[in-house]
């Protein structure tokens, strides 16, 4: 009479098992008769064999070797998911740095429906106070990046009027950030940044303004507003 493995093997063998050999036991426990716990002992003992591991002891040293395997592999991936939220992390905090005492903060985002179509503007100006100004405004007739730059355009208007010492803006448009930038001479928007240039320096004799691109679901008050200009022109045309 075979004595099936203990309680703690039997887990030590069904971690360890490969799943080709979890197929074989349950073959040969259907084939011999035996239980499955004895038969994935069999079949990795077998396994152990093959690599010149005899017996109890050889099983024993497969057992290990397999558990260090699966160790180091577990290892591999935390420290490549931890890499992962380091990365993110950093991209987060480029992306939206920690606004500076007494700053104002301000966000835009412009929708064109369809595109070419009509254009909705929104854009959130909040101060240190509890200042808030909301923007949301048909636009007229274009494309995405006409409304985009037509979004930060009102929201720079805004802040003129506003006199905000130090401000962050931030937008989902790498297009028009770009552009503002100077790195991007998006055609067809040069009258948009001459614009929004024109009230950049303005903002800038007084204090000093900082643009930053935000993803899409960071932008969300903005292209709330935005989205509402968009419903409103309902039955105008």
């Amino acid at each position: 009479m075979t004595t099936s493995p203990s309680p703690d093997t039997l887990a030590a063998l069904i971690g360890a098992a490969y799943h080709n050999e979890r197929v074989a036991a349950r073959r040969m426990a259907a084939g011999e008769g035996v239980d499955e716990a004895e038969a994935l002992r069999r079949v990795m003992a077998q396994s152990a064999a093959a690599q010149g591991l005899a017996g109890l002891a050889g099983l024993a040293d497969l057992l290990a070797a397999r558990a260090r395997l699966k160790q180091d592999e577990a290892e591999r991936r935390a420290a490549k998911l931890a890499a992962r939220s380091e990365k993110v992390a950093a991209m987060k905090a480029r992306a939206r740095p920690a606004p500076q005492p007494g700053a104002w903060q301000a966000w835009f985002d412009g929708s064109a429906h369809p595109n070419p179509g009509r254009l909705g503007i929104g854009g959130l100006l909040l101060g240190p106070a509890g200042e808030r100004i909301e923007i949301s405004e048909r636009a007229g007739h274009g494309n995405s990046g006409e409304a985009e730059y037509l979004a930060l355009v009102a929201l720079l208007e805004a802040a003129v009027a506003a006199r905000p010492g130090v401000l962050a803006i931030y937008g989902d448009s790498q297009v028009v950030i770009g552009d503002v930038a100077g790195g991007a001479g998006a055609a067809g928007l040069e009258q948009h940044r001459e614009r929004a240039l024109d009230l950049l320096a303005q903002l800038g004799n007084s204090g000093r303004v900082t643009l930053h691109w935000v993803p899409r679901h960071r932008n969300g008050e903005a292209d709330r507003l935005s989205q509402q200009a968009i419903a409103s022109w309902a039955g105008l045309d």
